[in-house]
């Protein structure tokens, strides 16, 4: 699983840090249901787990055709709201960072969510000491994820060599995105409960 001693830990944050996606994906299913396309919370996850909003335009304008000019913005703001209401972190997530950083380690987030969105969860979830200015939206890098830009930034940000780096996802799309960059990575699966889930303990 882990081939090598690690020397710094970049997160994902959506599904590893911040237990978001359900939400998300109800007011994405909501949101395209009212556009003419039926989803329900547990197909958005299916169709857009790990992408960012770029990415997912595409496959929404071929299934209900041009969008209002407004609605990217609009449901970002949406989800950006609710999650500052209702946020909670993934169990385990804040200790195991914790433990990390008091070990000197460096840690990065690498996120496919926008920035404004990315830094309301940090806040939300008080985990802004623990990276300082080593967070990564799909808006800092030229491709967002499965393209390695965000982990090679984030690594290059540690001083640490990509090699040397150990990712954490939760997603097909987060984990092409690191051994792309070629980074270490361990994947903690979704929808399995433990002892079969690898744990965020496992690193600390």
């Amino acid at each position: 699983m882990i081939a090598r001693p690690f020397r710094a830990v970049l997160f994902d944050c959506d599904g590893v840090l911040a237990d978001s996606e359900g939400l998300v994906n109800a007011i994405v299913a909501e949101e395209l249901t009212a556009l003419g396309w039926p989803l329900s919370a547990q197909e958005s996850h299916a169709t857009f787990l790990g992408q960012a909003l770029p990415d997912m335009l595409p496959l929404i304008h071929a299934r209900v055709g041009a969008l209002p000019p407004q609605w990217p913005a609009a449901i970002s703001a949406r989800i950006t709201a609710e999650l500052a209401r209702r946020l909670e972190p993934m169990p385990g997530a804040v200790q195991a960072v914790a433990r990390l950083a008091a070990r000197g380690m460096p840690l990065a987030v690498c996120s496919n969510s926008a920035r404004a969105e990315l830094a309301m969860k940090l806040a939300v979830l008080g985990l802004n000491p623990f990276f300082g200015a080593r967070v990564f939206s799909f808006e800092d890098v030229a491709r967002p994820k499965p393209a390695p830009d965000i982990y090679h930034a984030a690594a290059i940000a540690c001083g640490i060599a990509a090699e040397d780096c150990l990712v954490v996802e939760d997603s097909a799309t987060g984990v092409a995105a690191g051994l792309a960059a070629g980074c270490q990575v361990v994947a903690l699966v979704p929808g399995l409960a433990a002892p079969h889930l690898p744990s965020l303990d496992m690193l600390a």
